[in-house]
């Protein structure tokens, strides 16, 4: 079950040109495409004459065309002219979505449209501010439920294992997590002193010797995850440090925002954002290809996890000291979902 009045992603900005694009979202088939005004427009994918998925149809202006008999659909779902005929059916529409673009990615609400408060989209301000550079990513789609990627990137200490020669460390497991949380969101936060720096972070931050880094998880639910990995020189970081002083630094965010496509199988959209080398091709290169291939370590791991877990389900499984984020994370997002399923049977009674 997914939780329904939340904004996920649907696509990246760039996906949405002159062709009708495809894309199941918590079970759902949507048709999304830009309008020639360049408002975003997403509606059910299917014809309502005979069920022909109209993302393989074309679009004619702001309107998409069925390409079985030629129906034609404006961008709320409404059939606007049928080829033969100069009346319509009343019940001649699909489902509409609402849409907003925002952060380079467009947005999507799957619940009831009356709460689809813009407002409440998660703020991505990386993608914007002149301060920081954000890469973008295409997403990628994984055999594996939606929250198993929210857990791994919850999870710190699994880099050392998966990520051993890029941005993973032994000392990650020699730290304790400080957890804060609130009502929406999860924090899970380590120091880790004076100890070598990753290979990545240390090329990326010419690092001469030992660092302070600061592997810090966000999570708002029902779905995004933001990791910051901050490393500075040591004897400058930590809770009683002081980065500025370091000569040498690497701040940068990797946004995780996976969206379920079904049960067992999601659209992974990252990002990366820094506040260093913007003008630096060799960084630049870095983020939009090498930190990807970071992320594609994970890959594997998490669709092996889930053909453990649909071909044994109810299997027990082992906690540990670190698990702790994980835990509380998907405690966090049991009470919204029972929530929103008590408030959807009383709007029933």
């Amino acid at each position: 079950m997914f939780v329904r009045n939340a904004w996920y992603i649907a696509a990246v900005e760039d996906e949405l040109g002159t062709q009708p694009l495809a894309r199941k979202i918590l079970g759902e088939d949507i048709v999304l495409w830009r309008k020639s005004d360049g408002m975003p427009a997403a509606i059910e994918d299917r014809c309502c004459h005979r069920n022909l998925p109209l993302s393989l149809g074309r679009l004619e202006g702001d309107h998409i065309r069925c390409g079985y008999h030629g129906f034609l659909f404006d961008s709320k779902g409404v059939v606007i002219e049928i080829p033969g005929q100069s009346t319509i059916p009343e019940k001649a529409f699909v489902k509409t979505y609402p849409v907003v673009e925002r952060w380079k990615w467009v947005w999507i609400w799957l619940g009831d449209a009356a709460l689809a408060d813009p407002a409440k989209i998660p703020n991505m301000f990386w993608a914007d501010h002149p301060e920081w550079k954000f890469t973008k990513c295409m997403p990628v789609p994984l055999a594996c439920n939606y929250h198993l990627v929210c857990d791994n990137v919850l999870d710190a200490t699994h880099l050392t294992y998966v990520h051993p020669t890029t941005i993973g460390a032994m000392s990650l497991v020699e730290f304790d997590p400080v957890i804060k949380q609130t009502e929406e969101s999860l924090r899970v936060e380590r120091w880790i002193l004076d100890r070598p720096p990753p290979p990545s972070y240390k090329k990326a931050g010419g690092f001469p010797g030992n660092v302070d880094r600061f592997a810090c998880i966000e999570y708002w639910t029902p779905n995004v995850c933001v990791n910051y990995g901050n490393n500075y020189d040591a004897g400058c970081g930590g809770t009683d440090g002081d980065p500025s002083k370091s000569a040498h630094k690497v701040e940068l965010v990797a946004l995780s925002i996976p969206t379920p496509e079904t049960e067992t199988t999601c659209h992974y959209f990252f990002a990366f954002a820094r506040t260093f080398g913007f003008d630096d091709p060799q960084v630049e290169e870095f983020f939009s290809r090498g930190m990807v291939t970071v992320f594609e370590e994970d890959f594997p791991i998490l669709q092996a996890q889930q053909k453990r877990i649909s071909a044994y389900p109810g299997a027990t499984q082992v906690d540990t000291r670190n698990d702790v984020g994980v835990n509380r994370a998907r405690r966090m997002l049991q009470r919204k979902l029972d929530m929103e399923q008590s408030e959807t049977r009383a709007a029933a009674e």
